[in-house]
């Protein structure tokens, strides 16, 4: 009967076109809406800014349009533009750029150029070539607006006003089908690329390559060490091990426990990693456990998924080494003003952060799901039975391990051992992982057929295109325009000053951080939440303060699937449904900003900055 037949969930489930049409329409509305000035002045600082800046470096420095310019001249043109770009204004911080640096930002270096650059730089004074750069940094910021532009640079700023209403309709395409889950989620993945190429945001060949990343590379190799582990029995080892000493072992014990070792170890190593890893035993522990009718308790799968994911999500700052969003604002700090923040003094300040957010995680989580089973005592039981049954190790969990041990040395070392100069390479956390994979597949711990049935190839897909609406969010400015938007926003509720403005640093890129990944959203909002602090509190506490809050709001990813890899890790178990994210997300985002406001109104502020006055 048709009463009888199970409603369709995840993968299963068909297009809904009584929700989807409207994300259809309000993509076309924003698509085809009038640009605002605010959009036109963005458009022109993207699409026309670097090279409007690069023109007053080249004359003011070489009196000589680019076009008149040396190979060397250029490209020391060039790297102050990006500079200014990244708010770096000091001579010794272009004496640092290197062939790497210039790769990584777009930039062709030859060899004998790059070297003629910097001893011309070099031979420059510290004033005049801040007193440059700062002139530079003010046209960019105040002189560059769409109605001073000629007609020709008008043109280029329309279409790039054009790209960033294409990003702004994606963004708001995005969440309506993420929060209604109106359409099978990785195709929101392929919409995405679809709309960006038929709209002319990108092209063919560009859209290939922006949907991959290193995080969606880890996400792919994470799941795959993660089918090895299940295939070999390693996650129950694992998973007994830890909890084999807990006199009860309920679920209120189990999911405090998983909080407290996800959030504090992810303070110093990678969040990715540490979900991949206990992805699996969260899922023992769920499928070991029925209820009184024999059925398994899908809200006690959920909760213990949404614990793991948040428990690696809150610890992240509390130290620099949580995140790229932690250095990255310390990078701003010490390249914009000039202050420099050590390693334990950030832990000092963020820490109790992390402690405070540990039980209120676990108590919100509790209050948000209310599983039927309580007690996991039988899931112990039959861990030891079963591995009672295995004996001894055996050469496949040996070799399950050995790889496994390998690939956390390398997530915890490589960047450290290129920075060296040991490796030759970097290599990145995602091929790492990859390589994992790859090495158990050459091992003979698993074929390709483990990889094809229990690997979520759709999360994969899914992250993907969650990287890819990332990057057009940024690269078009769409990030940009809503973080000065927001700022502007709350400035006319009195947000602009004093422990207000620390509390918009937290709401700002607490949101952005939904649709994009921490790094950069940090990049995005952390020039804006700077500049602000410094030119309404300048040389006070304001500045190390406002750093660390917006790096701590960057990592309030907790609504959507896509905003950070442990959620999409998390979803791959397929217990879970995007309203899950929210339905825990949405009071730990807000139990977020209000703990971060009270550690800084009530730790921060009284107990002051090294030595600087208050504001």
């Amino acid at each position: 009967m048709a009463s009888d037949t199970k409603k369709a969930t995840g993968y299963d489930k068909y297009i809904d076109w009584k929700y989807f049409i409207f994300p259809v329409i309000l993509l076309f509305v924003v698509m085809f809406m009038p640009p605002t000035q605010g959009m036109q002045d963005v458009a022109a600082l993207f699409a026309v800014g670097p090279r409007l800046v690069t023109n007053h470096i080249s004359e003011q420095l070489f009196q000589k349009k680019p076009v008149e310019l040396e190979q060397w001249q250029l490209l020391t043109c060039q790297i102050m533009e990006k500079s200014v770009s990244e708010g770096s204004i000091t001579r010794q911080k272009f004496l640092k750029r290197d062939a790497r640096w210039c790769k990584s930002a777009g930039i062709p270096a030859e060899k004998e150029n790059l070297g003629n650059a910097q001893e011309y730089v070099d031979g420059m004074t510290d004033e005049s070539y801040e007193a440059l750069m700062k002139s530079a940094a003010v046209l960019r910021a105040e002189g560059i607006r769409y109605k001073t532009l000629s007609d020709s640079n008008k043109l280029l700023a329309d279409q790039g006003a054009w790209k960033l209403k294409v990003a702004l309709a994606i963004t708001v395409f995005t969440v309506f089908c993420f929060v209604t889950a109106c359409i099978p989620l990785p195709a929101v993945a392929f919409c995405t690329g679809v709309i960006l190429t038929f709209s002319g945001v990108v092209s063919r060949t560009e859209v290939a390559a922006l949907y991959w990343d290193d995080a969606v590379w880890f996400i792919m190799g994470s799941l795959m060490f993660a089918a090895a582990m299940v295939k070999t029995g390693i996650d129950r080892r694992i998973c007994l091990m830890l909890f084999k000493r807990l006199a009860a072992p309920s679920v209120g014990a189990i999911s405090l426990l998983f909080i407290c070792i996800i959030a504090f170890l992810s303070a110093f190593v990678s969040d990715h990693a540490l979900a991949a890893i206990f992805l699996p035993i969260g899922l023992i522990l769920y499928r070991g456990c029925t209820m009184k009718d024999g059925t398994l308790d899908s809200e006690l799968g959920k909760m213990l998924m949404i614990t793991i994911c948040m428990g690696a999500n809150i610890g992240g700052f509390g130290a620099p080494s949580g995140g790229a969003r932690n250095i990255i604002m310390m990078t701003y700090m010490q390249d914009m003003f000039g202050f420099d923040m050590g390693y334990l003094q950030w832990v000092t300040y963020a820490m109790p952060y992390v402690f405070i957010m540990m039980p209120l995680t676990w108590l919100v989580i509790r209050w948000r799901f209310r599983p039927v089973v309580t007690d996991l005592s039988p899931a112990m039981v039959m861990l030891r039975e079963d591995i009672a049954r295995m004996g001894r190790w055996n050469r496949q969990q040996i070799i399950t391990l050995v790889v496994f041990l390998i690939m956390i040395w390398l997530w915890l070392t490589e960047k450290e051992l290129y920075d060296l100069g040991i490796y030759p390479i970097r290599l990145g956390i995602g091929v790492v992982a990859v390589a994992g994979g790859m090495a158990y597949i050459m091992t003979g711990v698993v074929n390709w057929r483990d990889y094809h049935e229990k690997v979520d190839w759709g999360v994969v897909w899914l992250y993907a295109g969650a990287v890819l609406f990332g990057k057009i969010l940024d690269k078009t400015g769409a990030a940009y325009y809503l973080a000065s938007t927001l700022v502007g926003g709350l400035a006319q509720f009195g947000f602009d000053h004093g422990l207000p403005l620390l509390a918009a640093s937290g709401l700002i890129p607490g949101i952005i951080t939904q649709f994009m990944a921490d790094g950069p959203a940090a990049a995005c909002v952390g020039p804006i939440t700077l500049n602000m602090a410094n030119f309404v509190h300048p040389g006070t506490v304001m500045l190390p303060f406002m750093t660390m809050a917006t790096a701590c709001a960057s990592s309030f990813a907790y609504c959507l699937i896509i905003g950070t890899p442990p959620n999409a890790i998390v979803y791959a178990s397929g217990l879970l449904e995007p309203k899950d994210f929210i339905r825990a997300g949405l009071p730990l985002w807000i139990v977020a900003n209000i703990v971060l406001l009270l550690l800084m109104a009530l730790y921060w502020v009284p107990r002051g900055f090294a030595g600087l006055p208050g504001f």
